[in-house]
């Protein structure tokens, strides 16, 4: 499947089919076992990708690309950077909007589109969490390029190819059928690495349950 296709169907699974999954996973209301793996997991993850910028990002410009419900893009405004969230559901961006704090509110812009688009202009940073782990490799290397020449640092996630997640993603049951994302697509860093322009790094696996993401860092 093509970049192309697999936008289309991440935006309908995000913007039509889980949008209320999605804003239960990010809020603090209770959920299930397996969801509260996700959602611990992901909190460790955005840490992480956070502990990868300045403390104080005051008068600097990041992109938030695919920001969702919106958590990375208050903690970014928080630490003083005007942000630019990007997500393909305004749905997701909706619920973004809704619980951004008002103080936060001049520092943020939140728009619904391709987070990939250089219309977007150019960045200090950019960050990803979870949106690009539905693309094949030589996708995801051209779009991490498009990014890399209009932002000095790039901090994003990969599903890493573990036996684990090569056998449960390949079949599709991390969640019941009725919550089924798209396919997500394991990478290997190593050959990831070769096929982009600039330096790839890991920064760190988190592993949490269901949860399993690698955390990269390419600069340029």
């Amino acid at each position: 499947m093509d970049y192309a296709a697999t936008r289309d169907r991440v935006e309908h699974y995000f913007d039509r089919s889980a949008t209320q999954v999605w804003e239960r996973l990010t809020s603090d209301a209770p959920v299930s076992g397996v969801r509260a793996t996700v959602r611990a997991g992901r909190d460790r993850m955005r840490a992480t990708m956070l502990d990868c910028l300045p403390d104080d990002l005051r008068g600097a410009r990041v992109l938030d690309a695919g920001c969702g419900a919106g958590q990375m893009v208050a903690e970014l405004a928080g630490r003083g950077a005007d942000v630019v969230g990007v997500d393909i559901s305004p749905a997701l961006l909706d619920i973004a909007e809704r619980r951004l704090p008002e103080d936060l509110r001049k520092h943020v812009t939140l728009q619904s589109g391709d987070m990939f688009s250089p219309d977007l202009g150019a960045f200090d940073a950019v960050v990803a969490q979870d949106s690009m782990i539905y693309y094949r490799a030589p996708d995801l290397a051209a779009k991490l390029d498009t990014l890399a020449e209009r932002a000095s640092q790039v901090v994003f996630t990969v599903a890493p190819r573990t036996p684990f997640l090569m056998a449960f993603f390949g079949v599709g049951k991390l969640f019941p059928r009725a919550d089924r994302s798209p396919t997500m697509v394991p990478q290997d860093p190593a050959k990831l690495a070769n096929l982009v322009d600039g330096e790839l790094r890991h920064v760190e696996r988190v592993t949490s349950g269901f949860y399993i993401s690698s955390c990269l860092e390419l600069r340029t």
